[in-house]
């Protein structure tokens, strides 16, 4: 009797998701340094075929030294990965993925192209180099220093070989696989982008607000979360999620974590779009990097209670520290660190304290824009209506009106809405429609 009920306690651990069953006979993401793999495979014939079907793959042997030093020689099925980056006019070198033959998967982040210093990609602005690889590595690193949730990550060294053509060494970044980050966390099962919904329906609000403080802390703006049903910052109904991962931990709650960081500022320097939706006026040295990093911060206000985000401000006030030793000891090139110590620069000084962090926005509702202080002419759109929680650099008062900058912080006026004035000039709007109280509890 005991015997059998020791079988069926075994059969009924085993049943568990596929992901749950999936051997991993090494963790790559294990180590300090950087790891050297070398891929054989019929790489360009990936990329020829791969880009335009993302369940091609091709047969490929990677080789690698375990943790006592031995080579090792591994069968996987190497598969182009990405959604933009697969594209051949974006990256030459697309992300790559490998599933062994034993069932594990890694993803890796490549070097995309062969650009020169620090010139982008013509349409999504990516650093197509190695460096590109080492700065997203070290976004990893500090959003992981801060206690956010994301991917596990490592630096590598990959030669790349292709039949007859000459080696190709390069940096890249290896990154977990989706379903050993739902193992890690305890989840069940992944919640698709179509089933998400949003945050509070989900019970997800504790890694959501950590998320929307972390893509602000990188410049980060490739990325979408719904977190009440009318939110439509970046997303619409059929993309509630854009590069963060949910997860299903039973009980109404949802795990979730942030990933893909090689559009964010501390990779690319800058961002093409920037005067498109930005007036670089708000603050007074005009840099893009604090205006986008103010932008996203100061979104939180529209999102949390003033209880929840106080916690968050303090929360990552306490990590400081442990972020900024990440960021000078990471191995990154020159240009890349003082990328990330700049926005990080902007971001804690962005929450450092109440006057910092609570600027004056306007809070009201059904508050519309003039290019006047007699109101004779809507700078905008007839009806435009400012986002409650749009913050707003006053310049001068006249009567009931106050002339400010806008930041255009819940990007209100983008797409087929742009409103160039409010994006090139000053604006009027009612003084009373104006305040630091937001929210108020």
């Amino acid at each position: 009797m005991r015997a059998a009920l020791l079988v069926v306690a075994l059969l009924l651990s085993s049943a568990s998701t596929p992901a749950l069953q999936k051997q991993r006979t090494t963790d790559f993401l294990a180590g300090e340094g950087a790891l050297a793999l070398t891929i054989e495979a019929p790489i360009q014939e990936l990329f020829d075929k791969g880009s335009e079907d993302e369940k091609f793959s091709v047969p490929g042997r990677v080789t690698y030294k375990d943790a006592s030093g031995a080579d090792v020689t591994r069968e996987a099925q190497v598969s182009v990965r990405g959604h933009t980056s697969r594209r051949e006019t974006e990256c030459v070198f697309p992300k790559l993925k490998l599933k062994f033959k034993e069932g594990d998967i890694l993803r890796i982040g490549t070097h995309c192209g062969e650009a020169s210093d620090e010139t982008l990609s013509a349409k999504y602005g990516r650093l197509a180099n190695e460096k590109s690889p080492q700065r997203e590595l070290l976004a990893y690193r500090l959003l992981e220093a801060a206690g956010v949730p994301t991917l596990r990550t490592r630096a590598a060294t990959i030669t790349y070989v292709d039949g007859a053509q000459a080696p190709l060494t390069r940096r890249a970044l290896l990154v977990e696989d989706d379903d050993d980050a739902m193992q890690r966390l305890g989840g069940t099962a992944e919640i698709t982008m179509e089933q998400f919904g949003e945050v509070r329906a989900r019970g997800a609000s504790a890694d959501a607000i950590l998320i929307a403080f972390a893509e602000a802390m990188i410049g980060n703006f490739d990325w979408c979360l719904k977190f009440s049903p009318d939110d439509i910052y970046r997303c619409d109904v059929r993309k509630p999620l854009w590069n963060v991962l949910a997860f299903d931990r039973g009980g109404g709650k949802a795990a979730l974590l942030v990933k893909d960081f090689d559009l964010a500022g501390v990779v690319v320097g800058r961002h093409s779009w920037f005067k498109t939706i930005f007036n670089p006026a708000f603050v007074p040295t005009k840099s893009e990097s604090q205006i986008e990093v103010l932008s996203q911060v100061q979104r939180t206000r529209a999102l949390f209670s003033r209880a929840e985000l106080d916690a968050a401000r303090r929360g990552f006030i306490e990590r400081k520290a442990a972020v900024y030793a990440v960021l000078d000891k990471t191995e990154v090139d020159p240009k890349g660190r003082e990328l990330a110590r700049t926005y990080l620069d902007h971001f804690y000084a962005a929450i450092a304290d109440d006057a910092a962090y609570y600027l004056p926005v306007v809070a009201a509702p059904d508050v519309r824009v003039y290019v006047d202080a007699a109101r004779t002419r809507e700078a905008c759109r007839s009806g435009d209506l400012v986002r409650p929680g749009t913050p707003v650099n006053e310049i001068e008062r006249s009567g009931e009106m106050s002339q400010v900058v806008i930041l255009d912080a819940q990007w209100r006026w983008t797409s087929d809405q742009r409103c160039e004035t409010v994006q090139k000039s000053p604006v009027w709007v009612q003084s009373a429609a104006i305040t630091r109280e937001f929210p108020k509890n």
